[in-house]
């Protein structure tokens, strides 16, 4: 059965779900604010079973204004570009993602409150490279390079460089991320010439045989004769000339 081509194609969803994602976590901001609320204690609490709650919920919660902000555009884009180039795997991407990052997090971070959706933005980012790297698809091949040339500074902080940063919910997306990237396949249709296919004799190939074993091109092969066209009968064309005098009177 053939596989279908990946569809590339622009729809309003591309900009839908990351916009929508976007205004929860900007709404649940405000809100903070707004009523006095305090939800860091929703975030992933490690190795109890009242901080697993914090799989699910810590994505929305962020501790300051700065953290949402950094958060915001990485966040836009990198689940923009998901759904436009990975439009079939996209929720699978987005829910192991979410699940995969919180867990990891869950298990190896530090006896805090783990908050912020940068766990997810280094899935997205992890995924999208190795993806690029493994498939070998020009298209995903230039995605994964322009994301880490934007982005390849955040690999710093899968280390404990900064005591306030949750360095293992980062690495937690980007184990996740590249997780994803080996296990979940990728349906698209690559590009195949001719000359690429099994079944190719360049002795069968019009073009190919214009080349001689040297690699020299011959314009005209022996067994290939020039029609000239037919001279037609030349037309017969008699001309007659009236001789005619005018005479020029003067007075």
């Amino acid at each position: 059965m053939k596989p279908k081509q990946h569809p590339f194609v622009f729809t309003p969803e591309v900009f839908l779900i990351p916009f929508i994602f976007i205004f929860s976590i900007w709404l649940v901001y405000w809100s903070e604010i707004r009523f006095g609320f305090r939800f860091n204690d929703y975030g992933v609490y490690p190795r109890t079973f009242k901080g697993l709650r914090g799989v699910i919920l810590s994505p929305f919660i962020h501790g300051s204004l700065r953290h949402l902000w950094n958060n915001t555009i990485p966040l836009f884009l990198l689940s923009s570009a998901v759904i436009y180039f990975y439009r079939s795997q996209r929720w699978t991407i987005f829910l192991i993602g979410l699940f995969g990052s919180g867990i990891i997090t869950w298990l190896i971070g530090r006896e805090a409150n783990h908050i912020g959706a940068s766990g997810f933005i280094y899935v997205l980012m992890s995924f999208i490279f190795f993806k690029g790297v493994i498939t070998r698809y020009y298209r995903f091949i230039a995605l994964s390079l322009i994301v880490m040339f934007i982005y390849g500074g955040m690999l710093w902080y899968l280390f404990p460089i900064e005591p306030h940063i949750s360095w293992e919910g980062h690495l937690g997306g980007f184990i996740t991320g590249f997780l994803l990237a080996v296990f979940l396949p990728v349906v698209y249709t690559k590009e195949t010439y001719d000359w690429e296919k099994e079944e190719f004799d360049p002795e069968d190939d019009p073009f190919m045989r214009h080349f001689d074993e040297n690699g020299n091109f011959i314009e005209t092969l022996p067994d290939e004769v020039e029609e000239k066209p037919e001279m037609a009968t030349p037309m017969k064309i008699n001309y007659i000339y009236v001789s005619t005098s005018k005479e020029s009177e003067e007075e």
